[in-house]
């Protein structure tokens, strides 16, 4: 058993789980060991951070016992799930109920829980200005994990909740970046109409993380939203013009426009920006960009992370 106390990273090859792996392990007076779940050991991600320091887990977040196994004799955990592997708010709330199921077990002294809002609570399913999905979800992708919140609670798990905000790494992987239109100009198209939308570099989650793991269960029972910067459309295809050597301009397009464009996916992400929207203020209240500074120290503003990535967006 290693000295420190151990925190157990489920997605740690992810972009959450990673980041968060990454800064204890690069942090050389860190006063915690990394347990890194994984679902292949042999994968290069998993491999590299073995090389790091951490120890290897496999675990399957559909295994309960699996999940039991690497929790055992940790100090705390990192739970994530990944809600567009299967497209089900129903599966990551089962996931979420292993996670605090296990936890109990293990008798855990500090969980984060990565999570978000569930948007029914501002938008009822009644309420016909935004699409109800799946029969019973405004955004399934927050809602599922939004409603898992409750789990965690009556469990009486030690748990800060953590709520990130849309990745600008979307750019590069989601294919949600500027796309060049028939007259060959890069057009960033979103269905946020003015409104500032909290972003963040998905590095900067999990070293916002270590931030909360590192003050301690002074941070239990907290919600802390978690944003690098807040941006309008037209400020990101500033950003964006800059960055890429190019003039982007900001297509507004409405949220019902944005969520028939077919892809896997694009109603939910249709209401989800619709969401962020109509709820400006009270979703960059909880994403507090100094308070993520705090934490962070690193933390990039969205000019930052174009210098250090803008190469990669496909255009």
């Amino acid at each position: 058993m290693p000295s420190k106390p151990t925190i157990t990273i489920f997605g740690a090859t992810g972009a959450q789980g990673g980041g968060l792996a990454h800064a204890i392990l690069q942090d050389k007076n860190s006063s915690f060991a990394v347990r890194a779940v994984t679902r292949d050991i042999n994968s290069d991600k998993a491999k590299e951070l073995a090389n790091l320091g951490a120890e290897l887990v496999v675990a399957n977040i559909d295994d309960p016992q699996s999940v039991e196994n690497a929790l055992e004799g940790a100090y705390g955990a990192y739970f994530v799930t990944f809600f567009w592997a299967h497209f089900s708010a129903e599966k990551e709330k089962e996931e979420a109920a292993i996670f605090v199921e296990a936890a109990k077990k293990a008798d855990l002294k500090h969980v984060i829980w990565s999570t978000l809002e569930d948007t029914r609570e501002y938008v009822p399913l009644n309420d016909q200005r935004m699409p109800t999905l799946h029969g019973k979800y405004k955004v399934p992708h927050f809602d599922g994990k939004g409603e898992s919140d409750k789990l965690f609670i009556a469990a009486g798990i030690p748990t800060t909740f953590m709520l990130a905000s849309f990745y600008w790494d979307n750019f590069i992987y989601f294919g949600a970046g500027p796309k060049r239109g028939e007259d060959g100009k890069l057009a960033l198209t979103l269905p946020i109409g003015d409104a500032k939308m909290a972003g963040i570099a998905s590095e900067d989650i999990g070293k916002c993380a270590y931030g909360i793991f590192k003050k301690g269960t002074e941070m239990v029972g907290k919600r802390i939203g978690i944003a690098g910067e807040q941006l309008t459309g037209n400020e990101m295809a500033k950003e964006l013009s800059s960055a890429l050597g190019e003039q982007v301009v900001y297509n507004k397009v409405s949220a019902e426009t944005y969520r028939g464009f077919g892809f896997p996916g694009a109603d939910d992400l249709g209401n989800m920006f619709q969401f962020y929207d109509e709820f400006e203020k009270e979703l960059n209240t909880t994403r507090d960009v100094d308070r993520s500074r705090q934490l962070n120290p690193e933390l990039m503003n969205f000019e930052q992370w174009l210098k250090k990535y803008a190469s990669k967006i496909p255009i």
